[in-house]
């Protein structure tokens, strides 16, 4: 099953926590791979689509938004769009978008999948449920190269790097995937000053710890963290992990996420929202699609649930609500 772990480091402003994705990933697979027009993703491909999902749980699980956390990757390679998408209670889907004339090499990294020719990028939307009308979602972006112009190789180095530009927060990811698991290891540096501060690190640093002997402990807690390997991450129990990399530590866990407070997969989709895409077409492109090929049918990108339209089901999406019989049902 999958799980969540949170743990500090006592008396720092240091957090941290490990996820394992196993059902909730293996779920997203096993739908991809029964659509017949896609087919499976090449390993490459699984592998970032799995890290984004990993990731995706850590940030959000990170910063307890009460909304969508939706992360995007996109740009000029095989990958035309990656997206993994985590709401508050953690429930997962992710996608990706493949060209069917760029080959995808067995031995591709970020930058092959994505940044071939340069202007590739990551953006990371929050979008609140309780949204106001006219208010809309809070979107960052960064380009998937450092300030030099060096493309990322891995998907750890670009959020990392967003982390630092738009929260002004150093961090250590370290994430896999593979056909089974997608996991992720995040240690972050907690503000000394504000909201998020510790009580423990403020008493720590009124107790002499000065922002030098704070930075020294964060870089030694980044190293043991960074060493962590991919292949350990995928096939180490959370237990062992820590015990590997934090022996000398003293670690405050929390209770881990398991079970029904897990990460788990599961879609939004649903008829209305399709409908509702359908109407943004306009009458005349719906009613040339009927005609065209005598019905809708839309397939999510998610979960693979087919939606069908007929001619009088197309109709209705531009006649007044309240006023429709009812509507076909959606098909596996």
């Amino acid at each position: 099953m999958s799980e969540l772990h949170k743990f500090l480091f006592d008396g720092l402003p240091v957090r941290g926590m490990i996820v394992r994705l196993t059902d909730a990933w293996t779920e997203i697979l096993a739908r991809r791979a029964s659509n017949s027009d896609t087919g499976a993703y090449a390993p490459p491909v699984q592998a970032l689509l799995g890290e984004m999902a990993a990731a995706g749980v850590l940030m959000q699980s990170n910063i307890k938004f009460n909304g969508a956390l939706v992360m995007q990757v996109f740009g000029d390679g095989p990958v035309k769009l990656a997206v993994t998408e985590v709401q508050p209670d953690l429930s997962v889907r992710a996608t990706a978008t493949v060209r069917s004339d760029r080959p995808v090499a067995d031995n591709a990294h970020l930058a092959d999948l994505l940044n071939v020719a340069g202007g590739a990028r990551c953006a990371i939307t929050l979008d609140p449920k309780d949204r106001q009308p006219g208010q809309q979602p809070y979107q960052g972006v960064v380009p998937l190269e450092d300030a030099n112009g060096r493309r990322f190789e891995r998907l750890s180095e670009a959020l990392q790097f967003y982390m630092l530009q738009s929260e002004q927060l150093d961090t250590v990811l370290v994430l896999a995937a593979n056909d089974q698991v997608a996991a992720g290891l995040l240690v972050q540096r907690m503000p000394v000053k504000g909201e998020a501060n510790l009580a423990a690190a403020t008493e720590s640093a009124e107790a002499g710890h000065d922002q030098i002997g704070l930075n020294e402990e964060y870089n030694r807690i980044a190293t043991l963290a960074s060493s962590l390997t991919r292949e350990e991450l995928l096939t180490l129990d959370v237990d062992t992990i820590l015990r590997r990399l934090f022996w000398e530590e003293k670690l405050v866990r929390f209770a881990p996420q398991e079970g029904d407070t897990a990460p788990r997969f599961a879609c939004n989709c649903s008829r209305e929202r399709v409908a509702g895409m359908l109407r943004t077409l306009g009458l005349d492109e719906i009613e040339g699609i009927v005609q065209e090929q005598g019905q809708i049918e839309v397939g999510c990108e998610y979960c693979g649930q087919q939606y069908r339209f007929d001619p009088i089901d197309a109709a209705q999406l531009f006649t007044e609500a309240g006023k429709q019989p009812p509507s076909s049902e959606s098909v596996q």
